[in-house]
């Protein structure tokens, strides 16, 4: 798998993640290019392990990284 597809991939679980239940959220895709694979896979260890945890917080912090349209 390329490093774009691998970025793709990642961001496409972390929007997963961030949906928490309700509608999916869009990320705005043009940040992959400032963020590595490991930026990614990190973003996404730290969404997994919060998950049950998610305060109105971070809630709102992830909020700021959907693509409003």
């Amino acid at each position: 798998m390329d490093k774009q597809k691998t970025k793709e991939t990642l961001l496409q679980e972390i929007e997963d993640l961030m949906a928490y239940g309700k509608n999916k959220p869009t990320i705005e895709p043009s940040l992959l290019q400032y963020l590595e694979i490991s930026d990614l896979e990190s973003i996404k260890k730290q969404l997994q392990a919060k998950s049950n945890t998610l305060t109105d917080d971070d809630k709102e912090w992830l909020e700021q990284f959907k693509k409003y349209g």
